[in-house]
């Protein structure tokens, strides 16, 4: 399995905006892929902006690529995110799940 991580900011105005675009829009779509286990969007106070960091898990790297494309590491951030994100990372992380319960 492939936890892929990617990070944005927010400030406190924009936060449920975009929370609600993960719940309301990335979510659903990532749901219906073919390979996907699951998501989160986890969120934490820093020097009074909100930084948001997504986690999505995948079955193989290959069932990521359904989502991102061949290159994997370039983060999508649709226009409707750009809008209410301060700053955000311009790629994805993945990480090989080496323990889960």
């Amino acid at each position: 399995m492939i936890a892929r991580t990617w990070r944005g900011i927010a400030t406190s105005a924009n936060v449920d905006a975009y929370v609600r675009h993960f719940a309301q829009k990335v979510a659903p779509a990532v749901t219906a892929l073919a390979g996907h286990r699951g998501a989160w969007l986890l969120r934490r106070e820093v020097d009074g902006r909100t930084e948001l960091l997504a986690v999505t898990l995948w079955e193989s790297r290959d069932a990521i690529r359904a989502f991102a494309g061949d290159d994997i590491a370039r983060a999508h951030v649709e226009p409707e995110a750009r809008a209410v994100l301060s700053d955000f990372d311009d790629f994805a992380r993945h990480y090989e799940v080496a323990f889960k319960s």
